[in-house]
C-alpha cells in the first residue's frame, strides 16, 4: 500500500527557497522531539527516519547531533525534493532513498541502523502496515539499536482530548481503515518484533514516544 495518507489538515506549504515545503506540525514538533533524541539516541552512528516528509525534522535532528549520520527516506517524489532542499551541504546527512516503510522486505535490504525514527505516521496508516513497519524497522536496526515512534495514540482504546477524537474521527471518515493506533497495541507490536520497550513517553500535545531495543 502507499507509504501513507494524507491528513485532511496536513497539507504543506511551500516557502522559500524553491523546493522546500513547510508543514506547521514539523515546526511544532522540532524542538520536544530534539529533547527526546537528546535523552534517547545514542551519540554517534547511523540514524533512519522513515517518512521524513518535508525534511524540517532531519534538518533540525543532523544540526543538533553531528555525531550521527542521518538517512532521510520517502516516497513522495515532492517531498524527496523538499528533503534535499532543507539538507543540503550537511555533511552528517546522507542523500534522501526512495523507501515504503509498510513494504515487507526492506529492512534486511537497508543495511543496519543505531536509531531509526518515525514522526507522525502511524495513524496515517493502517494497521496491517504498521506492523509491517515496526517488524521491518527491527531487522534494520543493528543489536542494542533502538526505534523511536512518535504520534498520537489512543489511551487503552480511547481518545484523550476533544481535539485528538475529532481529527481521529476525520482519518477514518476518509478512510476508515487508518485512524489513531492503540497505545496497548503497539506495545505488543514491538513484543511481536523481538524489541524490548524501555520507555514510554509523554509528549506535548498528547502524542507519545515509544522507544524500544533490540536486543544485543
Amino acid at each position: 500500500m502507499a507509504q501513507r495518507s494524507t491528513p485532511p489538515d496536513g497539507a504543506a506549504v511551500e516557502v522559500a527557497p524553491a523546493g522546500r515545503l513547510c508543514a506547521p506540525a514539523a515546526l511544532r514538533n522540532a524542538e520536544p522531539l530534539t529533547a527526546l533524541l537528546a535523552e534517547h539516541a545514542p551519540p554517534e552512528g547511523e540514524a533512519l527516519e522513515l517518512a521524513s516528509g518535508t525534511g524540517q525534522h532531519i534538518a533540525q535532528f543532523a544540526k543538533a547531533f553531528p555525531g550521527l549520520t542521518w538517512q532521510p527516506s520517502e516516497l513522495d517524489p515532492a517531498r524527496l525534493a523538499s528533503i534535499a532542499a532543507w539538507t543540503d551541504g550537511m555533511t552528517n546527512m546522507r542523500a534522501a532513498i526512495t523507501l515504503d516503510a509498510t513494504a515487507q522486505g526492506w529492512g534486511a535490504k537497508q543495511g543496519a541502523f543505531d536509531l531509526i525514527l518515525t514522526v507522525n505516521l502511524l495513524h496515517l496508516i493502517d494497521a496491517p502496515a504498521a506492523q509491517t513497519l515496526i517488524h521491518e524497522a527491527a531487522r534494520a536496526l543493528k543489536p542494542r539499536g533502538r526505534l523511536i515512534i512518535y504520534g498520537p495514540f489512543l489511551r487503552g482504546g480511547r481518545t484523550i482530548s476533544r481535539g485528538d477524537a475529532q481529527f481521529h474521527a476525520s482519518l477514518t471518515a476518509a478512510d476508515p481503515r487508518i485512524g489513531y493506533k492503540d497505545d496497548f497495541d503497539v506495545v505488543d507490536w514491538l513484543h511481536a518484533a523481538q524489541l524490548t520497550l524501555l520507555d514510554l513517553v509523554e509528549m506535548p500535545a498528547n502524542n507519545l514516544a515509544f522507544i524500544a531495543e533490540r536486543g544485543s
